[in-house]
């Protein structure tokens, strides 16, 4: 019997048998039939063996959808810029309306303004307001036209009056009766003028404004038609 409290190296351990050192992947669990599992892969597309022009084909009809989606793109996009400066112009056109209809409203005041400044009567006060409000006027875009010896234009002139002379090539505005104005393109009042023509323009049988009128008319015949004495007397 081995002393308990004796003292000295202790025996070595029982050794435990070999085993075969794992290396590599663990096994794999066997099939049933005692295989083991093959490494799961994707399968290869099979490779079709086509010709050239059948290869072409799908590109063909992709590049022929691409170019109608993008004329479609394009179509909208033109019809959107079309619409866009649409609603631009619209919103012009009623703004120069709205402007014009309250300017209109203002040339009464502007012809007394005019035919004070004529006089002399524009002094003062009253010329510093009218500088005043001409210069207002002028920054909404109202514009005065209408010049002595201009030519006559139907378009932005209304003649009062009318009169014939040699020392003109064609219908001029000798004088403006009253200045027209317009705001851009918007003629808000065409110019009242006195128009003059050349005399060459006159029919030569139509007789002048000047020259008086025939005091009588001649008779062809004055004893009148000639006729026979009646047979029937008794």
């Amino acid at each position: 019997m081995t002393d308990p409290f004796a003292t000295g190296p202790a025996p070595p351990p029982p050794e435990e048998p070999d085993q075969p050192e794992q290396r590599g992947r663990p096994e794999q669990p066997a099939e049933p039939g005692g295989e083991a599992l093959e490494d799961a892969s994707p399968p290869t597309p099979p490779v079709l063996d086509l010709e050239p022009h059948q290869q072409l084909e799908p590109l063909a009809a992709l590049q022929t959808e691409l170019d109608e989606r993008t004329r479609d793109l394009q179509r909208l996009q033109a019809e959107y810029v079309n619409y866009k400066r649409r609603v631009e112009r619209d919103r012009d056109g009623v703004r120069d309306a709205a402007t014009a209809g309250v300017l209109t409203a203002v040339l009464p005041v502007l012809d007394d303004v005019d035919r004070a400044r004529q006089h002399g009567e524009l002094t003062g006060g009253f010329k510093a307001v009218a500088e005043s409000l001409e210069r207002t006027v002028a920054a909404l875009g109202l514009i005065r036209f209408g010049e002595p010896g201009e030519a006559f234009d139907p378009r932005i002139h209304e003649a009062l009056m009318h009169d014939l002379s040699d020392d003109v090539e064609g219908p001029t505005a000798r004088a403006i009766l009253q200045p027209g104005y317009r705001v851009g393109d918007r003629v808000v009042r065409p110019a009242r003028v006195s128009v003059v023509e050349p005399s060459a323009a006159r029919p030569a049988d139509q007789p002048s404004l000047d020259e008086p009128a025939s005091a009588g008319r001649h008779v062809a015949d004055a004893a009148g038609p000639a006729g026979g004495e009646d047979e029937t007397g008794q």
